[in-house]
This record gives structure tokens, sequence and C-alpha cells, in this order.
């Protein structure tokens, strides 16, 4: 299996679907026992679904943080 680090830094292009077919299989496999991953993976959903809506809100500050923090472990 691989390792947080692995899964959270191909999370991207595993959401683009431009990951080859055995690393989205070990992706998924990690997605399927890591909690934290999985929470990660929400997470970068949320922020697509807010970019791609195109909102001239302003992101909220806790978002903010996690988006910061996410950023700081890559």
């Amino acid at each position: 299996m691989i390792s947080c680090a692995e899964a959270v830094k191909q999370l991207w292009d595993y959401l683009d679907g431009i990951v080859d077919e055995s690393q989205r299989e070990l992706i998924e496999e990690h997605l399927a026992f890591c909690r934290r991953c999985c929470g990660e993976l929400e997470f970068a959903k949320e922020i697509r679904a807010f970019l791609a809506s195109g909102s001239s809100e302003e992101i909220p500050i806790d978002v903010k943080k996690h988006l910061e923090r996410f950023v700081e472990e890559l």
C-alpha cells in the first residue's frame, strides 16, 4: 500500500483521472483504509467545486487555513 504522502501528492491527478490504472488502484486501496486521506479527498472535491462555480464569494477562513496546511505538506 502507498503512504499518505504519496496518496495526497497524487490526489489532484487522481481527481482529474490522469493517473494510470495501477496508480489509481493503489490510491483507491489507500483511501479505503485511511480516514485522513479520505478527508483530504473530500476537501479537494469541495475546493474544485468552489473554484468551478466561479463564485465571487471569499473563501471561508477555515477553508483557507486547511488549504494552507495542505499546500505546506506538499
